[in-house]
């Protein structure tokens, strides 16, 4: 086995619209691809922000795909240093694609923007379906903290994936991280002192609009199919988890909680860092949900 070198490397992966990822590509006598790690970035809109990096499996059939939508406050964050380093390759490795979006941040954009980016990415990744060998029956939606909101959102208002052209039978499921934003006005409330800042340049001071952006106030049905609703030993993102699974199982809605260990934003952050790391405790339990739902 030989590697290409690092110039007809970069001359090929222009030429092809891919960009190289942290392993090299690595070439067998007949030439053909080996190893590889290469990351395909897609734009989904006008604004420079609204673009994903598609990772796909090594795989000549169609198979299930993972969006995930990084964390950051609603105003910060970037798929390059927010998605954690051991998604991508491990649910390759368990043969389905995976893809990380960037979307528009407040105060540029509103969160209701920040939820359309979701579907419109996601929209824009079933219109490449065929190319991408995506199979459009088995699509989750994932999140951290405050993307775990969004996809949490999305999952549960029909209004953003109906104004993308989609419905709820585009989204096979929505695994949300951590987040502590499903029901915003008791957040708000209960956080004020640490992020009220943040919490009132995203949702604002209008009651109506705090509920209308709230997972939990949307949880009547129609929702996504089902929801795998992840948590660390925080007291608020506990309580919003447990929250928004009681109210997706009153409204008829396959909905899991799980908590993990790991307290404070040290757990906070653990949790997206190390998801797909096979010792850490959460990614078997992902592995196995995933499994179930795709089938």
């Amino acid at each position: 086995m030989q590697f290409l070198p690092l110039a007809a490397s970069l001359l090929f992966l222009s030429s092809t619209g891919l960009v190289l990822g942290d392993a090299a590509w690595a070439l067998g006598r007949d030439g053909t691809a080996r190893t590889a790690r290469a990351v395909q970035e897609i734009s989904y809109g006008a604004d420079p922000l609204q673009r994903l990096d598609f990772h796909a499996a090594p795989t000549t059939r169609p198979a299930p795909l993972v969006v995930f939508v990084h964390g950051g406050g609603w105003k910060r964050g970037d798929k390059s240093n927010a998605t954690g380093r051991l998604k991508a390759p491990h649910y390759n490795g368990q043969g389905y694609h995976f893809a990380s979006i960037n979307y528009r941040l407040v105060p540029d954009a509103t969160v209701e923007q920040q939820a359309a980016d979701v579907a419109a990415a996601l929209a824009e990744l079933l219109s490449r379906a065929d190319g991408l060998r995506i199979d459009r029956t088995r699509v989750v939606l994932m999140g951290h903290s405050a993307g775990a909101h969004l996809v949490a959102l999305v999952g549960t208002d029909p209004r953003y994936l109906r104004g993308a052209g989609l419905s709820y039978r585009d989204v096979a499921g929505i695994i949300p991280l951590d987040g502590a934003a499903y029901d915003v006005p008791a957040q708000m409330g209960e956080n004020a002192r640490l992020m009220g800042d943040t919490y009132k340049q995203a949702f604002g001071t209008d009651p109506a609009r705090q509920r209308a952006l709230s997972p939990t106030f949307q949880a009547a049905a129609p929702n996504a199919p089902a929801f795998l609703i992840l948590h660390v030993q925080r007291a608020d993102g506990t309580r919003q988890s447990q929250g928004l699974g009681k109210a997706l199982r009153d409204a008829g809605t396959k909905a899991t909680v799980k908590g993990f260990s790991g307290r404070g934003l040290r757990g906070h952050m653990e949790i997206n860092r190390k998801l797909g790391d096979p010792d850490y405790p959460a990614t078997p339990v992902v592995d196995a949900w995933l499994r179930d739902l795709f089938g």
